[in-house]
């Protein structure tokens, strides 16, 4: 009989969750636009404001919160203040490229890492002084390495020299405890809810440049409502395990380990639902066309572009040589995924090590 696929890019985006299902299935039979004023859309507006504040308590988040079709939407909310007050902005060079989409070349000033992929300190500290008042972007937990920054530590430094923290919990909202910050970026399809839901909670509108339009002027476009209910049910789902799945990852990180793989940010903090390791002979292409014939879903790097596997940045600006950043895979884990799944990846994963190296022998 043939083995059913094993899924294991949640990251890129996990499967929709039966509440989540069941939420939009309900929302759809009584669709109407939320911005219509007759009986149908004031109904349709007052599930909307409803579930603006399940999210919000879900997320334990006491701000405004803007609703976005996507996370990039979201960031383009955030980084329009710049533009129009200025002054420039400061990224990680280890961002998502939602985030590093938003700022031209030249019009940022880049914050290195450390090897682990932690924020570097002293040059946060230089650029504070630089420029006062100015946003910092910093992801929360990477997409590609599961690394966790210090978000608190990070975020007293940049309050205490009157700048703005812009936070990327793509990753992390909904899974670990939102951090302090001016603003969070959010999203519905990392957390078992259905794509085309995310928002940008705000800590004071004031940060904004309106636009018109709805959201209280701050965002154009009819939300989506029926998506929007399915991130609510979703998120109150509770559905992320983390003790069960860092039991998993951690499985995974000795069993990959015991037949010579690398885990990218080992020894620092990172988010149990993500591991990146590499494979000393096989490319992270090559890697990924033979699991997927394997029946094994997972990715290399952050899922950004009609499925292009490309040179890490964020593997890069973490001091890894191409020639290592090219081998890296990455394995995110699930509400569904079990300890079978992760047995069955690691067999198969050992299997591709032990012919590559035979051949490279």
């Amino acid at each position: 009989m043939k083995r059913s696929r094993i899924y294991l890019d949640h990251a890129a985006t996990t499967p929709v969750l039966p509440q989540a299902r069941a939420a939009m299935v309900e929302a759809l039979e009584r669709w109407a636009n939320p911005s219509s004023p007759h009986a149908e859309g004031r109904a349709a507006k007052a599930a909307l404001e409803n579930a603006r504040s399940r999210i919000k308590a879900a997320l334990g988040w006491n701000g405004d919160l803007i609703f976005t079709a996507t996370a990039s939407e979201a960031a383009a909310l955030a980084f329009r203040r710049c533009w129009e007050k200025g002054p420039k902005p400061a990224i990680s060079t280890v961002e998502h490229d939602a985030i590093r989409s938003q700022v031209p070349d030249g019009e940022e000033w880049n914050l290195p890492v450390q090897r682990g992929g932690l924020l570097s300190p002293e040059h946060l500290s230089t650029w504070l002084h630089m420029a006062r008042g100015g946003l910092v972007a910093v992801q929360h937990a990477n997409s590609e390495t599961g690394v966790v920054q210090p978000i608190a530590e990070i975020g007293e430094a940049i309050d205490a020299a009157g700048s703005f923290l812009l936070v990327d919990c793509a990753q992390s909202a909904g899974k670990l405890p939102l951090p302090p910050a001016d603003m969070i970026i959010v999203s519905s399809s990392k957390v078992g809810g259905p794509p085309g839901a995310a928002a940008l909670l705000v800590r004071d509108l004031k940060l904004l440049v309106p636009t018109g339009g709805q959201e209280r002027g701050y965002r154009r476009g009819t939300e989506n409502l029926p998506a929007i209910l399915g991130w609510a049910a979703a998120l109150e789902a509770n559905a992320w395990d983390f003790d069960r799945l860092n039991a998993l990852r951690a499985r995974l990180d000795v069993k990959l380990m015991g037949e010579g793989a690398e885990i990218v940010g080992q020894g620092v903090g990172r988010i149990p639902t993500i591991g990146a390791y590499a494979m000393e002979h096989m490319s992270a292409m090559a890697q990924l066309v033979q699991l997927d014939a394997l029946g094994f879903a997972v990715s290399a790097g952050s899922a950004c572009s009609s499925g292009k596997v490309k040179t890490s940045h964020v593997l890069a600006a973490m001091g890894a040589p191409p020639e290592f950043a090219d081998k890296v895979i990455r394995v995110s884990f699930g509400p569904s995924t079990s300890e079978s799944d992760i047995d069955a990846f690691a067999d198969a994963w050992a299997g591709l090590a032990t012919r590559s190296k035979a051949r490279a022998a």
